[in-house]
């Protein structure tokens, strides 16, 4: 598994907030760095979804236990406007 070079603590904020603050953490990371995010907002699955199609970044991992969720994001190479 790949290192970790942060985790997002997002459990407890309700959308946009999660998606949002993983915006700040990308834009601080640098490229390839794994991001750990736990949340614990049902509509973080689809946005986060959407967030790394749109960003270029890979999701790697999105799991679920007892209404917790993880996801595990590395940081592609956005392109330039």
């Amino acid at each position: 598994m790949s290192n970790i070079a942060q985790t997002l603590d997002a459990r407890g904020l309700f959308c946009p907030e999660p998606v949002m603050l993983l915006h700040k953490v990308m834009d601080d990371a640098n490229v390839g760095d794994v991001i750990e995010v736990l949340a614990t907002d049902p509509t973080t699955v689809k946005d986060f979804i959407r967030f790394c199609a749109f960003l270029s970044h890979e999701l790697m991992v999105h799991d679920e236990k007892d209404g917790e969720l993880r996801f595990l994001i590395r940081k592609g190479e956005e392109e330039e406007e």
